[in-house]
């Protein structure tokens, strides 16, 4: 009897630690105990002439971000006409699988729709009827999300033909991390149908002449040669090469973590509730109210963390859709900067702007430098900092190819402000630039750290199918233990929780 009373108790006692663990879990280690998909990437993919889309198959989403519970239309064109289904999947770590199948759409019947003829400031927004509404139903976790369209041959002898849309579900709740999407710079550089961007216009390629609308397909990446050249990932912006490895490392070490577009710091009242906002990758355009959101968010105690290059560099008024959708239509309004030389030179060069934002060194630490393109090692120089801790580095040691293709320098006098990092990237591949990396202290207890790259994400993860980016005969190496401890120990200094460590 006292035996059985013994098991008992261990049992009961086996059962409330697994329970507990189970509730202190966070959506995030939840949801990545759930099977992963072995079959989520792109596999037959096929470009028109001009190597930026691909007719066969392709689409766009009514919105970039969605609530969980709301719903978003989905738009797909195929030419020749033809059936096809989606696949929606949530991207992630998922046991190294690094998406999971959350619902999958169709048969439908395709059709080709319209090619719009160029608008005011060369717009091409496309009115594409919808091929389905997808109803996001409420427990599908915040993330992003990509939608895999396929077309449906008739007959064996027949290929088949793939693309993606990509989309952000959202959520309102308090979380450690909030993951910053870098779309407007997605939709900035897309070339779609054929070589329309912002970069584009016969005026010239860096004045505000020229509108964009997210209501079109994103083409290929190519439009930077030589540094995201992957046609694998047709349809899915910027997300997969320069993004993806951040969002699969933080959900392999279970953060809590939670998504959001551009378009939706607009407001910073979801950015208030979380411990850390990121900017990752190549963020390059911001609406002046995601600006003051995020300077509003670091005066209340929120930890900032630019994981990324070429970070607020135009000023980006959003418009609403010709149906009036908000936030639809971006140009490139003026430069970051205030009175800074930068910002001045670019009025000089290729103004006049509409709009003037101020000085983005203020906020981030680093500022955005001329030229600003190149490639070099990422060179420690105060590694006594607390960031390093456990990095195993000494001054000068140098992380290879980490930096690039483009980069910070420049930092403002804000008291307490270090450079953590500095060195030279090499323009063009010979020609010198400084570059610099920086931390400085918040109000609140709070820090601001400056990355000063587009690629110190790339060594953090590889995720299944992941395509190293290079520029300017430079490249990084994938994984590093070095970048990866920095991570975790500027995790921590942020008060997010590790569940791996």
């Amino acid at each position: 009897m006292r035996t059985n009373l013994g098991f008992c108790r261990i049992a009961c006692s086996v059962l409330l630690l697994t329970t507990l663990q189970a509730l202190a879990a966070s959506p995030i280690q939840i949801e990545n105990r759930k099977p992963g998909a072995t079959d989520w990437q792109l596999t037959r993919v096929r470009l028109d002439k001009s190597n930026y889309r691909s007719p066969w198959i392709e689409g766009y989403c009514s919105k970039q971000s969605v609530l969980a519970g709301d719903a978003l239309d989905i738009m797909v064109s195929t030419d020749p006409p033809a059936k096809f289904k989606i696949e929606i999947f949530r991207t992630g770590y998922y046991g190294g699988k690094g998406a999971r199948l959350m619902e999958k759409l169709g048969p439908f019947q395709g059709k080709a729709q319209a090619v719009p003829a160029p608008g005011p400031k060369n717009i091409h927004e496309c009115r594409w009827e919808p091929a389905t509404r997808l109803a996001i139903p409420k427990d599908w976790v915040s993330g992003v999300y990509l939608g895999r369209l396929t077309t449906l041959p008739d007959a064996a002898d027949q290929p088949y033909w793939q693309s993606y849309v990509i989309f952000i579900v959202r959520d309102e709740r308090p979380a450690d991390i909030l993951f910053q999407c870098s779309d407007n710079t997605w939709q900035a550089y897309n070339k779609w149908p054929s070589n329309y961007s912002i970069y584009t216009h016969p005026k010239g390629n860096q004045g505000p002449w020229a509108d964009v609308s997210f209501d079109r397909p994103y083409g290929r990446e190519a439009q930077f040669a030589g540094v995201v050249n992957d046609p694998l990932t047709v349809g899915s912006g910027e997300f997969l090469p320069l993004e993806f490895p951040l969002a699969y490392f933080l959900e392999e070490h279970g953060y809590n973590v939670t998504y959001c577009s551009n378009s939706d710091m607009v407001s910073p009242d979801h950015g208030l509730k979380c411990k850390a906002f990121i900017s990752v990758g190549h963020d390059e355009y911001w609406d002046i109210r995601q600006y003051r959101s995020v300077e509003k968010m670091r005066d209340e105690g929120v930890n900032l963390l630019f994981l990324s290059g070429d970070t607020i560099c135009w000023v980006t008024p959003f418009r609403a859709s010709s149906d009036g959708r908000p936030n639809r239509i971006i140009f490139r309004g003026g430069p970051y900067g205030g009175n800074d030389k930068y910002a001045v030179e670019r009025e000089k060069e290729h103004g006049p702007f509409p709009e003037h934002g101020p000085d983005e060194g203020l906020l981030m630490g680093g500022r955005c430098i001329e030229p600003d393109n190149g490639g070099g090692d990422w060179t420690i120089v105060k590694p006594d900092h607390w960031m390093f801790k456990g990095a195993d580095v000494k001054k000068g040691d140098c992380i290879p190819g980490l930096v690039g293709w483009e980069y910070h320098g420049d930092p403002p006098a804000i008291p307490g402000l270090e450079v953590v990092a500095a060195g030279t990237a090499w323009v063009g591949g010979d020609k010198p630039q400084h570059w610099c990396a920086t931390i400085y202290p918040g109000p609140k207890d709070n820090f601001v750290f400056n990355a000063a790259t587009i690629f110190w994400c790339q060594d953090l993860s590889m995720p299944p199918g992941h395509t190293l980016p290079w520029s300017h005969w430079n490249r990084p190496h994938g994984p590093d233990s070095r970048v990866q401890q920095i991570a975790h120990n500027l995790l921590e200094k942020a008060g997010c929780k590790c569940a791996t460590r």
